[in-house]
């Protein structure tokens, strides 16, 4: 049996596994369940997502990712190993070929945790390619032609903003804002205002399902259930749809400040290419509601939404393993 090339978009929220000819095999949340009592892992992926927030006090539901890159070196070899047996890429025989992402800007230290942290599952050969470089592949973008393409990656720790052009990158900024924080924003919020304390899993669905960033409907509202911090009893308050876009509007303003900055260090050329094809926006964030409209209309550039946003990256790994060579040269 020959070995298989895997493409992983490991991210600070999911962990997305390409095989090369079968397509996305894996798509399951970064997190680790450990019983601290004795360091036995309990569960990985989708099943310690369902223990946050409701496991005993000896249970830990860790996140090994933060900002993209790796925090805890361990938990993330013990995940990866984890999520590679379970798609059966490699065997006593055989050892894969892989493609894994990371941020734009990211040091040399960081940058040789996530490779290492491949290379310790057994990979033959360990690829690093920086995240929106594949997802803009990922997204449909011809990126080998003397004309500038951008992309922004709204991922779940960090927003990557990049204009690229002839199979490389031209200019780039990458901030720890994203869908995390996001989930933060609206956990203050409803603390600060409401006295009311909500888990991540409350959080993140209000940010999914009733946030908006650019228009909301002021009559929108939306029952929200956790704990008062006066009483430390269960309560539950309304919000309105209004609440959310004041919640999220110091990170969403970031964001495009970021994106502000990348185009005005472009070259003029490339800027009017970026004006002509526009800007895509891919990651989990892209998904939030109202957010393209109001970059499109702070920045003044059309500004579209990826067909398949949550799946960009994985997506872009299976394209360029496809292109070994240019893999070897890009990684020399």
């Amino acid at each position: 049996m020959l070995a298989r090339d895997i493409g992983i978009d490991l991210g600070t929220a999911n962990v997305l596994i390409y095989i090369k000819g079968e397509g996305i095999v894996l798509n399951e949340p970064s997190i680790v369940a450990i019983d601290t009592e004795n360091k036995r892992v309990i569960a990985v992926g989708s099943e310690a997502s369902e223990m946050i927030g409701r496991t005993p006090e000896h249970v830990k539901a860790i996140k090994p990712m933060k900002d993209g890159v790796i925090a805890d070196f361990e938990v993330t070899e013990i995940m990866l190993n984890t999520f590679i047996k379970k798609i059966k890429a490699r065997s006593l025989f055989t050892r894969p070929r892989i493609l894994i992402c990371c941020p734009t800007n990211i040091t040399p230290v960081e940058k040789n945790a996530i490779k290492e942290a491949a290379e310790r599952t057994g990979a033959r050969r360990v690829y690093i390619e920086e995240e929106p470089k594949v997802a803009a592949v990922g997204a449909g973008m011809d990126i080998t032609k003397p004309s500038a393409n951008m992309v922004i990656d709204i991922g779940g720790g960090t927003t990557d903003v990049a204009i690229l052009s002839m199979n490389d990158t031209v200019t780039s900024s990458s901030i720890k804002v994203a869908g995390n924080l996001f989930d933060q924003d609206i956990i203050k919020y409803i603390k600060d205002k409401y006295k009311l304390l909500i888990g991540e899993k409350t959080a993140e669905d209000i940010k999914i399902n009733f946030a908006n960033v650019y228009d909301p409907d002021k009559k929108e509202k939306l029952d929200v259930r956790g704990r008062n911090l006066v009483t430390g009893l269960p309560h539950t308050i309304t919000i309105t749809q209004d609440e959310t876009k004041t919640a999220l509007q110091d990170s969403i303003n970031k964001i495009v400040k970021s994106v502000t900055n990348v185009l005005e260090q472009t070259p003029p050329e490339l800027s009017a290419d970026i004006v002509d094809r526009g800007i895509v926006v891919t990651g989990g964030g892209a998904l939030l509601k109202g957010l393209t409209d109001l970059l499109q209309e702070q920045l003044e550039v059309p500004t579209l939404i990826a067909d398949s946003p949550l799946t960009c990256v994985a997506e872009g790994t299976g394209l360029l393993l496809n292109d070994i060579k240019q893999l070897e040269n890009n990684n020399k």
